[in-house]
């Protein structure tokens, strides 16, 4: 007996030594097979956190690969750009940018992409995360009323874009559809104290800057790239004053920075910080000790450090004209004691406010005010028109009628409008689908129909007939009714 005990005592070891290297052996080879990030399998289903800017969702930590559900819907809303400037805004979530999306290598993306029955025009989803036709545009062009259901997997770390990829791409872009996806590595990133999104975009809008009213969209000048407001988070002020980001003395700060452009790029800089680390471009790649990091349109960066002092430090586009006279600059807003070692002086929450920042010098025009009541003569018609035109259909036809080429038919001088106003109407009440030649070319895009009352379709119809080498036709809300009423 003592003897078998002995030798239990001398081999156990041995076996033990042998089972681990065998168990190792094995996981070796797991750890192997799933090298390839579109190897990793999905374990169980989850609704993806998706939150608004400046705020991100929760850290992935150390959570197994996903079959994670997005669901995204597409809003196009009205909103302030500065105060007394209003922007029809095409938003993915309601907000400018767009909703912010996180998941770790490995997980299996299920994307529910809504485009809300309320809006007048399809989109699509260009992620830039995506391996696939169009980052996944190809698989989600939707029409208002509808709902693309497409999957991918997250095969590379880092943060990337999102963006409407609809034709004329520019316009859908500049009216607001970008956002930010980000992709951890597994195990997650370094846990910090606080988190932000912020992400830069300019706009070209008819008007000045500061003019007030509800401002379209200028495509001449967003091919010209003549910005007439650069921006963080789809406003001036965005990250200012109430809104301003916080931490505190001592806190890690990890800040989520894209730049929608569509044209301009971003020379992100934050006044009274040096970024420790910057991921370049929002890859693997990581910078040290860094100023100021250039981020491209369509690009993004992800930059931390440790906030030792308290004061305001300012977020700026360094390209400086931008951020004092265009909008683009915010606020992080450190409290705790002061460090006469590291700092002796003062930052104050007003110190670059005599330097008159666009936000401060509006022009008091009166504002665009949508007419409620029928209009009484011709030249109501024409002034009530004019503003529905505006507020509906700039966007695709552009202030003189011109049109997009090759996407968007003119209306100016339009021999297809004016053989037919009947069928005009008819475009307006119900939509328009498949190939139409105009002035002899050829467009087959899809003109969704019009929310817009019996009297709103008759005045812009009205407007658009005696604007621009038209037939100057008058139209009234009869003619409108009898259309209506034979479909």
């Amino acid at each position: 007996m003592k003897k078998q005990k002995t030798i239990k005592h001398v081999y156990s070891p041995i076996l033990l030594l042998l089972l681990a290297v065998f168990f190792t052996g094995c996981f070796d080879d797991e750890e192997k097979t799933y090298e390839s990030s579109a190897d990793i399998p999905v374990n169980r289903e989850m609704i993806a956190e998706l939150t608004s800017p400046p705020h991100v969702p929760t850290p992935i930590g150390d959570r197994k690969a996903k079959k994670l559900i997005v669901k995204m819907e597409i809003l196009e809303e009205e909103g302030e750009m500065t105060d007394g400037v209003k922007y029809m805004y095409w938003t993915f979530g309601g907000t400018v940018p767009g909703s912010f999306i996180r998941t770790r290598v490995g997980d299996e993306v299920e994307f529910h992409l809504q485009n809300h029955p309320d809006n007048k025009l399809p989109h699509n989803i260009d992620l830039h995360a995506v391996t696939g036709p169009g980052g996944g545009a190809e698989s989600s062009f939707v029409a208002p009323g509808h709902s693309k259901v497409f999957s991918f997997k997250t095969l590379n770390p880092g943060l990337y874009v999102y963006h409407c990829a609809t034709a004329p791409v520019g316009m859908h872009i500049a009216n607001g559809m970008y956002g930010l996806i980000l992709v951890e590595p597994e195990g997650g990133l370094a846990p910090v104290d606080k988190e932000y999104y912020i992400m830069q975009g300019d706009f070209y809008t008819k008007g000045a800057n500061g003019e007030r009213g509800l401002q379209p969209f200028d495509m001449k000048k967003a091919i010209d790239e003549r910005a007439d407001y650069v921006v963080f988070n789809g406003k001036v002020g965005s990250l200012t004053g109430d809104n301003a980001i916080t931490a505190n003395v001592g806190e890690t700060v990890r800040l989520f920075v894209g730049n929608g452009g569509p044209n301009l790029v971003s020379s992100f800089h934050v006044i009274g910080e040096i970024f420790d680390r910057v991921h370049v471009e929002g890859g693997s790649l990581v910078n040290e000790n860094v100023q100021t990091t250039l981020i491209p349109a369509g690009g993004a960066a992800i930059v931390e450090f440790r906030v030792d002092v308290p004061g305001s430090l300012i977020m700026v586009d360094h390209s400086i004209f931008r951020a004092f006279n265009k909008g683009a600059l915010g606020m992080l807003n450190v409290t705790g004691e002061e460090n006469k070692k590291i700092y002796s002086g003062e930052i104050r929450d007003d110190i670059y406010l005599p330097e008159g920042p666009g936000i401060q010098t509006m022009p008091t025009t009166d504002e665009i005010v949508e007419a409620d009541i029928p209009a009484k003569s011709f030249e109501e018609q024409m002034e009530f028109g004019k503003q529905a035109y505006m507020q509906t259909c700039f966007a695709c036809h552009q202030g003189e009628g011109q049109g997009v080429p090759t996407a968007f038919p003119p209306l100016a001088n339009s021999d297809y409008l004016n053989a037919d106003v009947d069928r005009a109407i008819g475009a307006v009440l119900f939509g328009l689908t498949g190939e139409i030649t105009v002035n002899g070319e050829v467009y087959n895009s899809v003109m969704t129909r019009q929310t817009l009352s019996t009297d709103e379709v008759a005045n812009v119809m009205t407007y658009v007939y005696n604007s621009w080498g038209n037939s100057g036709q008058v139209v009234t809300r009869e003619m409108v009714e009898k259309v209506k009423n034979k479909k």
